[in-house]
């Protein structure tokens, strides 16, 4: 199949290298000129603009940083509707507003393309390891035809629902894995303040009530450098999108207020 991938990012990189090695005729683009190099060894063509990989691809896949990205990269004099042909796919891999996908879904469906909100989880190692989630909002028949290229990333493509659906989903996703790892990180200081060490502190996890992935490998959960800018913008995400709703988060917004203590980088002791 004809694929796109526009975003070569952290996460993006290795979705995008996957899809190649599956064997798809891959058009990637990206600003930096690092990844598109790495890429073109693994097979893809490299793409000028959003335009040109947008008039790639059957499917045009999106994985870029926030929606002020994603609304340029699609919208965009040389974005990806600009070149993107009737009856293609565009599927947002990226976390952003409900209100963002929803006028990015107008604005394609009034050119004919049809646009998935398919956020993911799983970061840089579910993306090597292809052991991705993808929540997928958007019609029954467009969801079909993504699956199998979802697929390529891991087994776990799940379809929320309509348009936006999927957004929401990791809304939901997020606010659980950063209080998870808030919980985490109390349990494990006290347990070591305690005099118990945290390798027994996971066994004692992982065989309990408070088992979770985050607590079972707390110790060697290391996270790439981007990572609390990542979590503090989709914590910001859901909040808002909270206050729209008239709903109090007050364990959202503490674990915003603490990610400087609960993510920890693979470059910490």
């Amino acid at each position: 199949m004809k694929l796109s991938f526009i975003g070569l990012g952290v996460q993006g990189k290795y979705l995008a290298i996957n899809l190649a090695q599956a064997g798809h005729d891959l058009m990637v683009y990206d600003l930096r000129p690092g990844p598109l190099a790495e890429l073109a060894s693994h097979g893809a063509k490299i793409a000028g603009n959003g335009r040109e990989a947008g008039a790639h691809g059957e499917i045009i896949s999106i994985c870029v940083l926030d929606d002020d990205q994603l609304r340029t990269v699609v919208l965009g004099d040389q974005g990806v509707l600009a070149g993107a042909a009737r009856g293609s796919i565009i599927a947002v891999h990226s976390t952003v507003e409900p209100a963002t996908i929803a006028l990015l879904a107008d604005a394609a469906a009034a050119r004919g393309v049809e646009l998935l909100d398919a956020p993911v989880s799983g970061s840089e190692p579910g993306a090597r390891n292809k052991t991705m989630a993808h929540m997928v909002g958007g019609s029954v028949a467009a969801f079909a035809r993504c699956r199998p290229i979802f697929a390529v990333s891991g087994p776990n493509v799940i379809h929320t629902g309509p348009s936006g659906t999927g957004i929401r989903a990791k809304l939901a996703h997020q606010i659980m894995v950063c209080l998870n790892m808030l919980s985490a990180y109390e349990g494990m200081q006290l347990g070591v303040a305690a005099g118990v060490s945290p390798e027994i502190l996971e066994q004692v996890v992982g065989a309990g009530s408070a088992q979770s992935r985050i607590g079972d490998r707390w110790s060697k959960r290391k996270l790439h450098a981007q990572a609390r800018e990542v979590f503090y913008k989709d914590l910001r995400l859901c909040l808002k999108y909270a206050h729209d709703l008239k709903l109090p988060l007050p364990g959202a917004a503490l674990a915003q207020q603490l990610l400087d203590r609960i993510v920890i980088l693979a470059d910490q002791p």
